[in-house]
């Protein structure tokens, strides 16, 4: 998949699935319960043991139902490492210019993380389309992401850190592009538990969200004119 589709595909959904599950099969299991949900993304990171092994196997076994990513990417031989084994695209936790780079090389979206308008302004000259803004929900949340679109009105922001069912309508509605959701959404207590459908209600629940609140957007704009 090209990086534009990809872009595309996230701004669709609007909801960024984070696992951190311990094998293979818990992050399938993961995959199954959000994918029900209605949510056909997610981000396994690198905190995962061996997450280029889980990247790859989600990738062959979901295929183009998923749009499989990777997190928590800090380096370029892990860039290289999840490109390899399949990821669509790269998020990282702070600004790294070399990860850009290679995915960029390889025609694949990378997420550089940032927190301040200093590294926004920065992200931004790297040539990133997607900017992620963690931890968001630490420096104010919603009213912060607002205040970080006031210079950057046309940035794409995806706010991570502390977003979930209960604030996610707030940050879409302070201008996110999408949300980066991890424990919150993917609980996996609650897999391993054998409550799989918890997950699957929180990922129902967010994709109403996300299209309830753009589409009283829609209305609203259209009403202004």
């Amino acid at each position: 998949m090209k990086k534009e589709e990809a872009i595309q595909r996230i701004g669709e959904i609007g909801i960024i699935p984070v696992i951190r599950a311990a094998n293979a099969e818990e992050a399938n299991q993961a995959v199954e319960a959000i994918h029900a949900g209605g949510i056909p993304i997610i981000e396994i990171t690198m905190t995962v043991p061996d997450a280029p092994a889980l990247i790859h196997e989600v990738a062959r076994r979901h295929g183009h139902r998923v749009l499989t990513g990777a997190g928590t990417v800090v380096s370029v031989d892990q860039a290289r490492a999840c490109l390899d084994a399949g990821a669509e695209f790269l998020v990282s936790p702070g600004l790294a210019p070399a990860v850009v780079q290679c995915a960029h090389d390889r025609g694949k979206l990378a997420i550089p993380g940032t927190l301040s308008p200093s590294e926004v302004m920065e992200a931004i000259s790297i040539g990133a389309t997607l900017i992620k803004v963690f931890p968001c929900g630490n420096v104010g949340g919603p009213s912060y992401l607002k205040a970080l679109r006031g210079p950057f009105p046309t940035a794409a922001l995806i706010p991570t850190g502390g977003v979930n069912v209960s604030n996610a309508a707030s940050y879409l509605e302070a201008g996110a592009f999408a949300l980066g959701i991890g424990g919150d959404l993917v609980d996996i207590a609650a897999l391993r538990s054998g409550h799989v459908d918890k997950i699957t209600n929180a990922a129902r629940k967010l994709v109403e969200i996300v299209k309830s609140v753009r589409d009283a957007s829609t209305k609203s704009t259209s009403v202004a004119k």
